[in-house]
């Protein structure tokens, strides 16, 4: 089925990274799993998740006002606890193992929907704290993963292993897929874990079959191996885009979950820089944040999304509705394309002092004009010989057109973008 075109205007999504690890405020799964604290003091956080203050409404309008159009949400991570009323007794359950005795992703849900976000559920194929878990080996292990081949939350000792137990696990973790997909109709599924066993062990042609027989238009990232629409890079823009739609999962601080000691928050203008890179590169950011265990955001991870959004309110003709932009060496600095192909979004980040130039184009422009307050800027171009164009130079805004984290200039084109890439008249 070819990719839902919703994702690829998408643009922005907010990740949420939720559940007992905020309790005291420790990695999530990973702490445990490393022997940062033990695999009983993690579990004691159960006894603490009230998510007292949770109105997912909040949640939903948040991310709205950020730009966002879609929101992620760990419905369970590799510590095998699930955010909503999991049938399956083999499971752990914050409706039914701690005090907030509550689904807590159905709300989420109808909140998103009532913004006109769509829906994405984190779940991961690997779950830590499922006694059958650990029974079988990758077949191909890699060797520089020796602490994850070997750990025993997640694979047996070598000789020990008990396919049955494995079958056992797959029928868990495919009931608890499905119990998603009935009940919440996710518009998209966010896999994680999947490094610990391969394609084939995992079943991943079954899981997504059984998926979409449910909800055909369902969206699977990268971590459904053959079966996933799209990639998923994390914590850094990579220098070559990857091939077809792509998402770079970015933190607001340096953790996933809520961490009270981590204070290293991006700035707007970082963010605003990573979200344009981003985009202008082809792809969509999915930008975490760690909600507190009572279910409410920081202040100071809530005015990142605030001031994301209002920079992209005051440019969004630069951010849905376009493709990738020029490619790297034509403009100092990520730019996007109009759908049409006939307009140029140049972002300029630090505030341009003469004139901003674009290398290559061959099209003769009609006009430009500062994204956000409409001034007309003048432009001429200088040098070209035969097939090779000249350079394109466009005044400097006036210092009151010029944006505090990223300035947007339209050039708008005579026709669809036409670039040269060769390497001059010889």
């Amino acid at each position: 089925m070819p990719m839902q075109p919703w994702f690829a205007d998408a643009k922005l999504g907010i990740f949420v990274h939720y559940g007992i690890y905020a309790v005291d405020g420790v990695p999530e799964s990973w702490s445990f799993y490393t022997g940062q604290v033990s695999r009983e003091q993690y579990m004691k956080q159960l006894a603490g998740f009230t998510a007292a203050a949770y109105e997912p409404a909040d949640w939903a309008r948040l991310f709205a006002r950020a730009g966002a159009r879609y929101a992620v949400l760990t419905a369970r991570h590799h510590d095998g606890v699930a955010l909503w009323d999991t049938a399956r007794e083999d499971g752990l359950s914050v409706a039914r193992d701690t005090p907030a005795r509550r689904d807590l992703i159905g709300g989420y849900a109808d909140a998103l929907r009532a913004e006109g976000l769509k829906v994405g559920l984190y779940y991961s194929h690997s779950d830590w704290s499922h006694p059958d878990y650990p029974s079988v080996r990758h077949p191909h292990p890699d060797p520089q993963q020796v602490a994850v081949n070997d750990n025993p939350l997640s694979a047996p000792a070598p000789g020990a292993q008990d396919p049955a137990a494995w079958h056992r696990y797959l029928g868990y973790r495919d009931a608890q897929v499905l119990e998603l997909a009935h009940r919440y109709r996710p518009d998209l599924l966010w896999f994680d874990g999947e490094w610990e066993r391969s394609e084939e062990q995992w079943g991943i042609d079954a899981l997504a079959d059984a998926v979409l027989a449910v909800h055909p238009e369902t969206v699977f990232n990268a971590r459904m191996f053959s079966r996933g629409d799209y990639a998923t890079p994390e914590q850094g823009v990579p220098l070559q885009a990857p091939e077809g739609p792509w998402e770079l999962c970015l933190t607001v601080n340096d953790s996933w979950g809520f961490q009270g000691h981590d204070d290293h928050h991006k700035s707007v203008g970082q963010i605003v820089r990573y979200f344009t890179e981003t985009i202008g590169a082809g792809g969509n950011l999915l930008l975490d944040v760690g909600p507190r265990e009572d279910g409410t955001i920081t202040a100071e991870q809530s005015a990142r999304l605030t001031g994301l959004g209002d920079w992209i309110a005051r440019h969004d003709a630069a951010v849905y509705g376009t493709v990738a932009g020029l490619p790297a060496g034509h403009h100092y600095g990520p730019s996007t394309l109009s759908a049409d192909r006939r307009t140029l979004y140049l972002t300029c980040f630090d505030a341009p002092r003469e004139t901003v130039s674009v290398r290559g184009l061959r099209n003769a422009v009609r006009r430009v004009t500062v994204l956000g307050t409409g001034t007309a800027l003048g432009h001429e171009v200088t040098g070209g010989l035969h097939d090779v164009p000249g350079v394109l130079w466009i005044d400097a805004p006036p210092a009151a057109d010029v944006d505090p984290y990223a300035t947007v200039l339209a050039v708008e084109l005579d026709g669809e973008l036409d670039l040269y890439r060769g390497t001059g008249r010889v």
